[in-house]
């Protein structure tokens, strides 16, 4: 990657370790609130840390948005370098934080910010591919304006195992919660690319891993121009069998180049709860 260019992300990008030092890719945390202490999403909190609390108190921490002020002293410490910066952030439909980073970026020069319209790995595509841009030649600005028309190709959806979590978030009410837990319904959830809203697409029944395979292979029909380079299997904690299976029948379809599975932050988890998984893609 030239050097005077980084790309970086909101933590929610949810690239593990190796994806970020592979890329360069550096990240800055939004925020969790947990029994009135605030954290920093994955830097010391973790997912699992949300379940048990959650389990034990029946409450969920609040997420909160980076500042401005964040922001500008993350992205100053690049500039500062002679670096420009792009940065991808969390849907502007879900979190503040996109329009936060903009006004920080309009505050120095060389920083081009990117609401990515998605989240999780669905954000995760536009990082890495912001990064392949940069190591092609193009510029900050370029890559800014590059990155932004692929949004409309990103695809990012989810299931969710049970709606405990969402109703305890005020998401959905308490009887929805009861009748889809007793029908054993799974619903997937769907982000729409051009804004990073989600609204409820199929509702499936059956078993988790029952219900996943049917899931990736709807999801993967849907399109015929699906880009080859990579999928992400994204989950919040899963099982090593079903998040294996899954990951073995998108291997069978011959597809992509790279499978990457990747745990979600916990700004995504505390919202969905254990158990959700979903297939993040592209096409052409």
């Amino acid at each position: 990657m030239p050097k005077n260019v980084i790309i970086t992300a909101d933590s929610t990008c949810d690239l593990n370790d190796e994806l970020k030092s592979r890329y360069n890719i550096s990240t800055i945390p939004l925020h969790i609130t947990m029994n009135d202490e605030c954290r920093e999403d994955m830097v010391n909190i973790t997912p699992d840390e949300i379940y048990d609390n959650f389990y034990k108190t029946g409450s969920l921490p609040k997420t909160s948005a980076i500042s401005i002020g964040e922001y500008t002293s993350f992205f100053r410490q690049f500039t500062e370098q002679g670096l420009e910066v792009v940065h991808i952030n969390l849907g502007g439909a879900l979190s503040s934080s996109a329009q936060n980073a903009a006004a920080a970026a309009r505050e120095l020069q060389g920083v081009y910010t990117v609401d990515s319209c998605s989240l999780s790995s669905g954000t995760g595509h536009l990082v890495i591919e912001a990064a392949l841009a940069v190591e092609q030649g193009f510029s900050a600005k370029e890559t800014a304006v590059k990155i932004s028309k692929m949004r409309s190709n990103i695809h990012a959806s989810f299931i969710i195992d049970k709606l405990n979590f969402l109703r305890a978030g005020g998401r959905c009410s308490t009887l929805a919660m009861l009748g889809a837990n007793l029908l054993n319904l799974k619903p997937c959830i769907e982000v729409d690319n051009s804004d990073g809203s989600m609204t409820v697409g199929k509702k499936y029944r059956g078993k988790l891993d029952r219900v996943l395979a049917q899931y990736v292979d709807e999801r993967l029909s849907l399109y015929d121009n699906i880009k080859k380079d990579r999928i992400f299997i994204t989950h919040s904690g899963i099982s090593r069998e079903i998040e294996q299976a899954v990951f073995e029948q998108i291997k069978s379809k011959n597809y992509f180049k790279e499978i990457y599975i990747t745990k979600a932050s916990c700004t995504i988890s505390s919202h969905c709860g254990p158990n959700t998984l979903g297939i993040l893609f592209m096409t052409e």
